[in-house]
C-alpha cells in the first residue's frame, strides 16, 4: 500500500493520514507493506518487488464533489493510466507516475491486483491539518480499506457503493 501526499499542504495529506493509521491498525501482519510515500519518495517504488497487489491512496483535487467524497478507479481507468514515458518531478510524484514506473521496474513481476483510492480535497494551501471533511473519508476509507485485507477480497469495495464512486 502506498500512500501519496504533502502533510504541511493541508487536506493534501490525506493519503500519509490513512497510510499512518493503517501502519498503527496492522503492525505485525508481515504480507502486508504499507509505505508512506510522501511528495519525494520515488525510490520507494523498488520496494514493491514481490508484491501480489498494490493499493495507492491519494488527494484529487477539482472533482466537483464534496470534500472527503471517496473514489475507487476501475481496473481500465487505471491502465489507461499507465504511461510509456511519464514526466515526473521527484519531488511531485504522482500514484499515475507511480504506476507507471512501478510497470517499468516491476516488469513480469508487476501485479494485476491494483487499487487507486482517491479522496475528494479542495485545500491544498500550505497548513497543518487537515479538514474534518477530508478526515471524515480518510477514516471511511480506512475502514474500506481494512474490510478488503481482512476479507482478502475486491468484494469490500465493490458492495459498498455508497461510499465509494467508481469514477473521478
Amino acid at each position: 500500500m502506498l500512500g501519496f501526499g504533502n502533510p504541511a499542504r493541508s487536506d493534501d495529506g490525506v493519503g500519509c493520514y490513512v497510510i499512518q493509521q493503517l501502519k498503527e491498525k496492522y503492525p505485525e501482519r508481515e504480507e502486508l507493506t504499507i509505505l508512506d510515500m510522501g511528495t519525494s519518495a520515488f525510490e520507494v517504488l523498488f520496494q514493491l518487488k514481490g508484491n501480489e497487489r498494490i493499493i495507492f491512496v491519494d488527494g484529487v483535487i477539482n472533482t466537483g464533489e464534496p470534500d472527503g467524497t471517496l473514489y475507487h478507479l476501475p481496473a481500465s481507468e487505471i491502465n489507461a493510466a499507465v504511461q510509456d514515458d511519464p514526466m515526473v518531478f521527484l519531488h511531485s510524484l504522482k500514484w499515475d507516475q507511480a504506476l507507471s514506473y512501478a510497470k517499468k521496474i516491476l516488469q513480469d513481476e508487476y501485479p494485476d491486483d491494483i487499487g487507486v483510492y482517491l479522496v475528494s480535497i479542495t485545500n491544498t494551501k500550505l497548513d497543518i491539518g487537515m479538514s474534518p471533511e477530508v478526515i471524515a473519508g480518510g477514516d471511511r476509507l480506512i475502514d474500506i480499506i481494512s474490510a478488503r485485507l481482512d476479507e482478502g477480497s475486491n468484494q469490500a469495495t465493490d458492495n459498498n457503493h455508497e461510499a465509494v464512486t467508481n469514477r473521478v
